[in-house]
This record gives C-alpha cells, structure tokens and sequence, in this order.
C-alpha cells in the first residue's frame, strides 16, 4: 500500500514540476540580463566621450609625441616656436610616428564609432529614435572625417565604421579627398534638415547643451567652410553650397556671433580642462614664433595683449623657428598668454571669425557676392571682440590693399590656437607669406613645411591592399610632401 500511496504522489509531482518549470521560463530572459552589462547604450551616454576626443585630438591632446596641434601645426605656423627637443617634436618638421598614429587611433576608435553608434541608435527605426541625436552625429562626423582627410588625404571613409555591422568591413577601403568632401557636405545638408529645435531634446550634449540651433548654426557653417576649401577644385559645385546657404538663412541658419560659434567650454576638473592648459601649465619647451610677434608688433595689434605675456620690462619678443636647442638658449622670448593658461577656456573648432573670412575670400574670388574689404572688416572685428577687445578705426589702413594675402594673413592671426586650420590654411593658398628661415635654424623633411601626415604603420600591416589603392589616389608618396587635392594652383 504504501508503494502505492508513493507512485500516485510521483504522478501527480510530475506536471506540477513541469507547471513550475514552464512558469520559470518563460521570464528566464529576463532574470537572465545584467543590468550592469547592458546590451545597448544610449546616445546620451555615447556623446560626451566622443565629442571631447574631437575635441581635444583638434585643440590640444595632453600626451607628450601625440600633439598634432601644438607640437607640430601650431609650431609649422609659426605660432609657436619650441625652444627645446626641436628635432623630434615638431618644429623642425619632424615628428614622432605617434603623432599620426595616436591621431588616427583615437579618432577613429574612439570618437567616430561612437558617433556612428548614435548615429545607428538614434534613426529612423533606431532604439532611441531621435531626430536631434541623429543629426549631431551627423555634424560631428562631419567635422571629425574632414579634420582627419585634411591632414591624411584620402582615408578610409565610406566603409570604415563597419567592423560590426551585419556584413562586416575589416579592411576598408581609401576614398578619395574628392569623394570624402561630397559625402560630407551632404551629409552637412541632412544634418541641418534632421535637426529641429522644436523637437525631442537631447542630452549628454557638451559642446552646445541640448541647443539645437547652434548645432544648426555649426552644420551650415561647416558646410561653408569645406565648400570654400574645395572651391578651386570644385568652383560650380561650391558656389551652388554657398548660394543656398547663404541666400536662405531661415533655412540655413549660420553663426551670426561670437555668442554662438562652436567652441568646448571647460571646466576645472581632471580630464575635462582645456588641454592647453594641462600642456603649458607643466612644461616651458615653447615660446611664442618670432614671426607672429613681429607682425603684431609691425600692425600695433592689441591682440598681441592675448596671445602673448610681456616680458620683465614689458615688451614683447619672439623666437625663431627651428633652432636648435643651443641657439634658442642665447633668446628671451614671449610665453602664451594667461587666457590659454585658464583650465576652463574655451576649445574652439570654428569661430564667427572664421566664417567671416570664408565669405570675405569667398567674395574676392568671385564665388558669392559681396565687398571682400566689407566683410574682411567685419572678419577682424569680430576676431578682435572674441578676445574682448576693439577694432582700432584705423585698422584697415594699417593692412593696406585688400587682396587674397592680406585675407589669409588676417586669417592666420585670427587662428591663433586653432594650428590645424592654419595649417590647412596655408597648404591650401599659399598664404601667409612666411619670412627666411633664422640662419641658426635647422630643418628636416627636406626643408619643406609638412603638407600632410604620413599614414601610421599599422596600415601598412593590416590594411595593405587598401592603402596602396589609397596612395594611388593620394597621387604620391607616403610622405610629409605630396600636396593634397584641394590646392590652388
């Protein structure tokens, strides 16, 4: 009996096991997820990393043989000039392999995936479907591919970011400087038609918080700026980007301020301070260029007040470039003004200013109309008031006859700090006019001014087959001398 009493009890377990067994599974998915280890982040928490590489890959950088800005493109203008280790971080045209490479790396791994992921998250479809999330992503993409071909040529564009996607791409193709430009202009256009401020809010917005308007505003002038960078190659095409543009500024909108441009403001924390200030707070290898002093002295420009600290009887003085350690020693020199020593000041990726000075050549060159001498007025002045200071009256008669060198010279004055765009700049005009070097000074790469950066060695072992087709397109060798394609002649 009790055998039995037994078996019926088993029987009757079995489907109550099964009951419980069927009711645990059905939310075992659930129990299962870690919420420490989510499967997606928000472009939230994508975008404040993202941006501040950008940021800081184009500003300034903190690691020593990183610092394409300050090491090399700010010394190669001759903003700055080193005044030890000349021969192996910048001004004397050579550089460290890292400075290409640690540029390359960070922005493609660290900023622009992510942009790319709030790109992919924030669509049409998207788990955070987001109109405003998209078109930032767009805009910082935008901004980050074209600093990128600007210094490298053709790069890996229209199929990089694909390692994870459903058909992945490890090694990506090299498009050229041509096609990259394209694609990101309208890319610029899509942008500014996604973005809306009447629209859902976005946050983990550092550089504009949350304003959607600015990210507008940054979206035309971006794409007024590459279409005047292009402009000698592509005249038609950029003239056609500058007419719409600036023909329906209720459409699109572009900076009208030195209260709106795009810059990072800072803020006194480790890791998130102007890194301007973490490099010339902690060390004194450079001085201000004996070039950029002389031409401020020569115009009586007061911005030489913030550019620069005076020395003990309150003068100023510059160094040449390209000395060698020995000779810089026998120079008192100016050091970079205390604004730039400020842990909260601003990083600037494009000002008022300079928009001004794209429409002023722009003007000149006959590709929008409009006085260049009116609107190179308007350039200086609002470069002036940036730095809290007045346009003297008589400024343009100090400057002289308004043509394409005084535009780019003003320009490069009006760039101080921002050494990339200098630097694009002058390989792309010709301007300024740079005087003879110092007799003491000692240069490499040939004697020639770096007209780009050399591709990082790990394409070479990784992306072979890529790269060669991407030094075809480059149309020369893989050095610090082949010109890029948007050249004037």
């Amino acid at each position: 009996m009790k055998k039995s009493l037994i078996k019926i009890y088993t029987l009757l377990m079995i489907p109550v096991a099964g009951l419980i067994l069927n009711g645990c599974t059905g939310e075992f998915e659930e129990m299962n997820v870690d919420p420490n280890n989510p499967t997606s982040i928000s472009p939230a928490l994508l975008l404040p990393n993202a941006i501040q590489v950008s940021v800081d890959r184009y500003w300034g950088h903190s690691s020593r043989f990183q610092r394409l800005n300050i090491d090399a493109a700010m010394c190669w203008m001759q903003h700055l000039a080193r005044n030890i280790y000349i021969n192996v971080e910048g001004d004397s045209y050579e550089i460290p392999l890292t400075v290409s490479s640690g540029t390359w790396d960070a922005l493609y791994n660290d900023a622009l995936v992510n942009f790319e992921s709030v790109q992919r998250l924030s669509g049409q479809g998207g788990e955070f479907e987001n109109r405003n999330y998209y078109g930032v992503a767009l805009v910082m993409k935008a901004f980050t591919f074209s600093y990128m071909t600007d210094v490298f040529g053709p790069i890996p564009y229209s199929e990089a970011l694909k390692g994870t996607a459903e058909n992945p791409i490890n090694s990506p193709k090299y498009d050229s400087m041509e096609d990259i430009y394209a694609g990101l202009m309208e890319d610029l256009r899509l942008a500014n038609e996604s973005l809306n401020a009447d629209g859902p809010a976005i946050s983990g917005d550092i550089l504009f918080d949350g304003d959607v308007m600015r990210w507008k505003k940054f979206a035309n002038s971006l794409r007024l700026k590459l279409a005047n960078h292009q402009a000698a190659q592509k005249p038609a095409e950029s003239q056609a980007v500058m007419a719409e543009i600036l023909e329906d500024p209720s459409t699109y909108p572009v900076f009208t301020s030195n209260e709106d441009f795009a810059q990072l403001m800072h803020v006194d924390v480790i890791g998130s301070r102007n890194k301007m200030f973490d490099v010339f707070s902690t060390r004194s290898d450079w001085n201000i260029s004996q070039t950029l002093i002389n031409e401020l002295l020569e115009l009586d420009d007061e911005r030489i007040t913030v550019y620069a600290q005076p020395l003990a009887d309150g003068s100023y003085a510059g160094l040449p470039n390209g000395l060698t350690d020995a000779a810089a020693g026998n120079y008192a020199a100016s050091v970079i003004g205390t604004k730039f020593l400020d842990p909260t000041a601003p990083s600037i990726l494009m000002s008022y200013a300079e928009l001004l000075f794209i429409e002023a050549e722009a003007a000149l060159d006959g590709d929008i109309d409009g006085d260049p001498a009116a609107l190179l007025e308007e350039a200086i002045a609002a470069s002036f008031d940036q730095h809290d200071l007045e346009m003297p009256s008589d400024y343009m008669a100090r400057i002289g006859e308004v043509n394409k060198e005084t535009i780019m010279t003003q320009k490069w004055l009006a760039l101080f700090g921002q050494g990339v765009e200098a630097w694009t700049e002058y390989r792309r005009t010709g301007f300024p006019v740079f005087p003879p070097p110092n007799p003491d000074a000692v240069f490499y790469n040939e004697g020639v001014l770096p007209t780009r950066l050399e591709y990082p060695t790990s394409e070479y072992s990784l992306n072979k087959a890529a790269l060669d087709e991407g030094l075809r397109l480059l149309g020369g060798e893989d050095t610090m001398r082949t010109p890029l394609w948007w050249v004037e002649d």
